[in-house]
């Protein structure tokens, strides 16, 4: 099976230069360093201990800055290296002021440029984020014999059919698994399925994000200038979402004549067929990197930026989460519920359902079918003006004490008797526990 894999994948590099053409036409791809992904790397490795994280896109990226930010402050630790495999995440690792970490491309999964990059690289400890496993390189990491762990681990019903599938491949992956650390009871039970050697729930990173002011506040000529308005926001919307929205807001604005519906959907590289929706309804829209003020009569504000989500959030009053109308599985509503807003969503949250159902007992959320319900619902959740008193910031605290009370002792106790790990990845492995406990 694995033999298999790489076969497919060295189809694919073969295919690569056409894939890659199209890919940087439509802005998928960074034209300077997609080059990164083939092991051509553009920044140098500096000599001691380097500490590798790699975390997919911008969800999984957001999830552990709290951790990269304690592991910087290991004095012993020369570097940490983060790689992503989007753009949108490179482009939103620029918004954080790191002092020791540097930013790569993840490499194409091909046993040769698993192999290089590692050679190159030469972690001491590898933290991989969410949902990322790579067979070569996880299988390469076991033959090194460097400490592998799949921080905030979650393993979707979808993800776990395909991987239980080719049951014994899988298990041979897994088994690389120094420790996983899922975010929901679904994954610690799948991944157990999966025979990770040690699985320790821990509850979901997303919970501890800080919400630094740099990061939610927008200028003060654009809060000017919306000043007297009513917002929604429509986040992380995928194809025929927005539409949908856009439509839902039609029919809003004629009770609510200064509602103005912020769009930002999930790939910015679809804006042109978002904006031809736009103008087949003939409605009056602002383009954020356009810097053209809002007015009275703009009822579409559409964010074509990166990593802007929370300012959006922070002024509005509904919000609608995208992912969930199609069937994709619903994006993350956490971020939209640390700013307690009422949360919509479609019928379709498989991706993040134990988050979901928390949520709902919460009664922060709401569910809609069709359109008109989402018209109806989204029309009296405006017009309520009391919001629901959660501290979610204490909230989110509770939750991850409860969940991570044990994972500084239980690391601690597990670095002391394990050979293969050092001085310096004890360390830093009790600092992420740390961090997380006392937060």
């Amino acid at each position: 099976m694995f033999f298999l894999y790489q076969f497919l994948l060295f189809i694919i590099i073969l295919l690569s230069p056409i894939i890659i053409i199209i890919r940087l036409l439509k802005k998928k791809e960074d034209k300077s360093r997609f080059i990164e992904k083939f092991c051509f790397f553009t920044k140098k490795r500096k000599k001691g201990k380097l500490v590798w994280i790699h975390a997919a896109s911008v969800g999984e990226l957001q999830s552990i800055i709290p951790i990269i930010y304690e592991i910087e402050k290991n004095k012993k630790l020369k570097t940490i290296l983060v790689t992503t495999s989007t753009l949108s995440s490179s482009k939103v690792f620029k918004n954080y002021k790191f002092k020791k970490v540097i930013h790569q491309f993840f490499p194409i999964d091909f046993f040769y440029y698993t192999a290089k990059f590692l050679e190159y690289w030469n972690p001491s400890m590898v933290i991989f984020v969410d949902s990322e496993v790579w067979p070569s390189m996880f299988k390469k990491l076991g033959e090194k014999s460097v400490p592998l762990l799949l921080v905030n681990a979650r393993i979707t019903p979808k993800s776990f059919r395909r991987w239980y599938l080719f049951n014994k491949f899988s298990k041979n992956i897994f088994h690389h698994l120094h420790s996983a650390y899922p975010q929901n009871f679904e994954s610690e039970k799948f991944l157990k399925k999966l025979e990770v050697k040690k699985v320790i729930n821990c509850g979901n990173l997303k919970f501890s994000q800080t919400l630094s002011p740099d990061l939610i506040n927008l200028s003060k000529s654009f809060l000017k200038s919306i000043k007297k308005r009513l917002v929604f926001c429509a986040t992380s919307t995928h194809p025929g979402e927005e539409k949908i929205i856009m439509k839902a807001h039609l029919s809003l604005k004629e009770k609510y004549k200064n509602l103005l519906t912020i769009i930002i959907p999930r790939h910015i590289e679809r804006l042109e067929n978002i904006l031809i929706d736009l103008d087949k309804l003939k409605m009056n829209y602002v383009i954020r990197t356009s810097n053209k003020k809002i007015d009275n009569d703009t009822e579409i504000y559409l964010v074509d930026t990166y990593g802007e989500t929370k300012k959006f959030l922070n002024i509005s009053k509904v919000a609608f989460i995208g992912g969930s109308v199609i069937a994709h599985g619903g994006q993350n509503p956490i971020e939209a519920a640390r700013f307690n807003l009422k949360i919509l969503h479609g019928p379709n949250t498989d991706n993040f359902k134990d988050i979901y159902t928390f949520f709902d007992k919460l009664k922060i959320t709401y569910k809609f079918i069709n359109l008109k319900q989402l018209i109806q619902i989204s029309g009296k959740l405006l017009s309520t003006n009391k919001k629901k008193k959660i501290d979610f910031k204490k909230m989110g605290q509770a939750i991850l004490k409860k969940n991570l009370k044990e994972i500084n002792k239980i690391l601690y106790n597990e670095l002391k008797k394990n050979l293969n790990f050092g001085t310096i990845q004890s360390q830093i492995i009790f600092q992420i526990c740390y961090y997380q406990y006392r937060n």
